[in-house]
């Protein structure tokens, strides 16, 4: 008998959270204002990670009262640590404490890709899900075979290959379906539409601040850029990042890319933003969903320059500051809500599987033996579900946090 608990991230992007047989699986937290925590009061034996975005380990530190083991690849180990002790610095109050942080850092296991290991009652083995460098898809062989695809894309990216789907019998499949029913643009074409968009910018005399995630995102626009020749300033987390990055080069498609692009990218530190715009200016920087870092102190200086944009590379949850741009042309610099008088433009770069893959992934996993199906980490899980019952024939379930399934 296995029993998974829904903790979070169920009908909703963030606080991803499940339980298996007392195994957590991501703890995550959501971005929003103020942000969300999964369900708590459990103590896992056992906390696996599937890679380092804080909506899949903004909060798992949390979990280390009975000082269980903590699974992820290399690089989810160093990409974790730089963003949670940056979440303890910009998060009132820091949603665990130092002590609970070097506790979570010490009870560390790196695992490499497909390198089965014991974790209770189950075999678990990591796959590559190609979202960023190290997230994993984590397959679970017992009794009953789990596979839990964490966010996935299928298709590969400048910076990296597409995920390996290459994996055991399975007969319950958690899947993301933070796409499901959007299609992405083709990826030259969106390179291209966001390249000459930055052109324009620049040739009009103005700045394109473009807000990127620290973790992948920030180094795939750099190596975009500098591959259109565009030499770009970069501020905040993902300078450190790509360096952590670059310490893992089987992890990503070209290291020499990478490393091409990070040489042609301009580092900004905080005393010379000022510095960067006297002159137009292409800056990549963080928060990606406009919610605190770099970004905010150059928005704030430009808002009102009908001649600059905010190029957005992501996806923005609801109740983001990027959301609110997007929908009202309006942002909360902290202090003030102004209306921006700068472009306000999205680029789907996402490192997600949309529609079309999302729908061949489940048709594969049910290939290998899936009967039951479970939709989370999407605001469409429900008509997922019914997809997946309705075309593919099988069990399909989208829960609610707080929800328990016994099989």
């Amino acid at each position: 008998m296995t029993t998974i608990n829904f903790l979070g991230g169920c009908r909703e992007v963030g606080r991803s959270a499940v339980m298996v047989d007392g195994i957590m699986i991501d703890y995550g937290v959501k971005p929003s204002d103020p942000p969300e925590f999964p369900l708590n009061g459990l103590s896992p034996r056992a906390v696996i990670l599937s890679h380092g975005h804080l909506d899949h380990i903004g909060v798992a530190p949390n979990l280390m009262y009975y000082d269980p083991e903590v699974i992820l690849t290399p690089p989810s180990h160093e990409l974790s640590m730089i963003l949670l002790r940056d979440s303890m610095k910009i998060m009132h109050p820091p949603p665990f404490t130092k002590r609970e942080l070097r506790q979570f850092e010490s009870n560390i296991r790196e695992v490499e890709y497909e390198e089965p290991i014991t974790v209770g009652d189950y075999e678990v083995e990591f796959f590559n899900a190609g979202h960023i460098p190290g997230s994993a898809s984590i397959h679970m062989r017992g009794d009953v075979n789990i596979l839990y695809s964490g966010d996935i894309r299928l298709e590969e990216t400048r910076l990296l290959e597409g995920a390996n789907t290459d994996y055991p019998e399975t007969d319950i499949l958690i899947v993301e379906s933070t796409y499901f029913g959007t299609e992405h643009p083709d990826r030259k074409e969106l390179e291209r539409a966001f390249v000459e968009s930055v052109i324009d910018t620049l040739d009009m005399g103005g700045h394109a601040i473009i807000p990127a995630f620290a973790v992948g995102r920030t180094q795939e626009v750099l190596m975009i850029l500098e591959r259109y020749g565009i030499t770009p300033y970069v501020d905040g987390m993902g300078k450190e990042v790509a360096q952590v990055i670059q310490r893992h080069p089987d992890f990503i498609r070209s290291p020499k890319e990478l490393k091409r692009a990070v040489r042609n990218a301009i580092p900004v530190e905080w005393r010379q933003r000022e510095r960067v715009l006297e002159e137009p200016s292409a800056v990549v920087t963080t928060a990606g969903m406009l919610n605190g870092g770099p970004a905010m102190f150059y928005i704030s200086r430009l808002y009102n320059d009908e001649k600059s944009k905010i190029l957005l590379t992501g996806y923005q949850v609801e109740g983001t500051n990027g959301d609110m741009a997007l929908k009202t042309g309006m942002l909360n610099l902290g202090t003030r809500v102004v209306k921006l008088k700068m472009g306000v433009e999205q680029y789907d770069f996402s490192a997600h599987a949309d529609d079309r893959q999302l729908k061949e992934y489940v048709k594969r996993v049910v290939d290998r033996g899936a009967e039951v199906v479970f939709t989370i980490h999407g605001e469409e899980t429900e008509a997922f579900a019914e997809w997946i019952k309705d075309n593919i024939g099988v069990e399909a379930y989208a829960p609610k946090n707080g929800e328990i399934y016994v099989i």
